[in-house]
Protein backbone atom coordinates (compact mmCIF):
# COMPACT_ATOMS: atom_id res chain seq x y z
CA UNK A 1 0.00 0.00 0.00
CA UNK A 2 1.79 3.41 -0.93
CA UNK A 3 2.17 5.98 1.37
CA UNK A 4 0.02 8.67 0.91
CA UNK A 5 1.35 11.84 0.20
CA UNK A 6 0.13 15.32 2.84
CA UNK A 7 -1.33 18.06 0.55
CA UNK A 8 -2.59 20.60 3.54
CA UNK A 9 -1.09 21.98 6.02
CA UNK A 10 -3.43 19.96 8.75
CA UNK A 11 -2.54 17.01 6.78
CA UNK A 12 1.59 17.81 7.04
CA UNK A 13 1.36 18.28 10.96
CA UNK A 14 -0.66 14.49 11.36
CA UNK A 15 1.83 13.14 9.33
CA UNK A 16 4.55 14.89 11.75
CA UNK A 17 2.97 14.05 14.97
CA UNK A 18 2.61 10.18 13.82
CA UNK A 19 6.06 10.39 12.85
CA UNK A 20 6.79 12.12 16.51
CA UNK A 21 4.94 9.73 18.04
CA UNK A 22 6.17 6.50 16.62
CA UNK A 23 9.44 7.66 17.94
CA UNK A 24 8.58 8.17 21.21
CA UNK A 25 7.44 5.13 21.27
CA UNK A 26 10.76 3.53 19.97
CA UNK A 27 12.94 5.46 22.70
CA UNK A 28 10.63 4.11 25.04
CA UNK A 29 11.18 0.71 23.72
CA UNK A 30 14.91 1.24 24.11
CA UNK A 31 15.18 3.11 27.29
CA UNK A 32 12.53 0.39 29.10
CA UNK A 33 13.37 -2.73 27.65
CA UNK A 34 17.14 -2.62 25.86
CA UNK A 35 18.83 -1.00 28.82
CA UNK A 36 17.12 -3.09 31.07
CA UNK A 37 17.89 -6.46 29.35
CA UNK A 38 22.01 -4.70 28.51
CA UNK A 39 22.27 -3.88 32.78
CA UNK A 40 20.77 -7.72 33.43
CA UNK A 41 23.66 -9.19 30.93
CA UNK A 42 26.25 -6.96 32.01
CA UNK A 43 25.55 -7.62 35.71
CA UNK A 44 25.70 -11.48 34.25
CA UNK A 45 29.44 -10.81 33.20
CA UNK A 46 30.83 -8.87 35.91
CA UNK A 47 29.64 -11.85 38.36
CA UNK A 48 31.27 -14.45 35.92
CA UNK A 49 34.83 -12.36 36.01
CA UNK A 50 34.49 -12.06 39.39
CA UNK A 51 34.42 -15.88 40.01
CA UNK A 52 37.02 -16.65 37.35
CA UNK A 53 39.63 -14.07 39.47
CA UNK A 54 38.61 -15.66 42.56
CA UNK A 55 39.23 -18.62 41.49
CA UNK A 56 42.40 -17.59 40.23
CA UNK A 57 43.35 -16.28 43.60
CA UNK A 58 42.38 -19.66 45.18
CA UNK A 59 44.61 -21.58 43.00
CA UNK A 60 47.19 -19.02 43.44
CA UNK A 61 47.46 -19.95 46.94
CA UNK A 62 47.31 -23.32 47.08
CA UNK A 63 50.04 -23.22 44.64
CA UNK A 64 52.25 -21.26 47.00
CA UNK A 65 51.20 -23.29 49.93
CA UNK A 66 51.98 -26.44 48.34
CA UNK A 67 55.26 -25.04 47.39
CA UNK A 68 56.05 -23.71 50.98
CA UNK A 69 55.09 -27.37 52.27
CA UNK A 70 57.41 -29.09 50.14
CA UNK A 71 60.30 -26.41 50.47
CA UNK A 72 59.84 -27.06 54.69
CA UNK A 73 59.71 -30.91 54.27
CA UNK A 74 62.60 -31.09 52.46
CA UNK A 75 64.38 -28.87 54.58
CA UNK A 76 63.31 -30.69 57.75
CA UNK A 77 64.32 -34.35 55.93
CA UNK A 78 67.72 -32.41 55.56
CA UNK A 79 68.10 -31.28 59.20
CA UNK A 80 67.48 -35.39 59.93
CA UNK A 81 70.38 -36.71 57.75
CA UNK A 82 72.74 -34.09 58.67
CA UNK A 83 72.29 -34.68 62.63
Amino acid sequence: MPKRIPKTTGEQLQDLYGHVTGLKKDIFILKDNHIRHMHEDIDKIDKKVDTVVSDQKNLLYWIIGAALTTILTLVGLFNLFLK
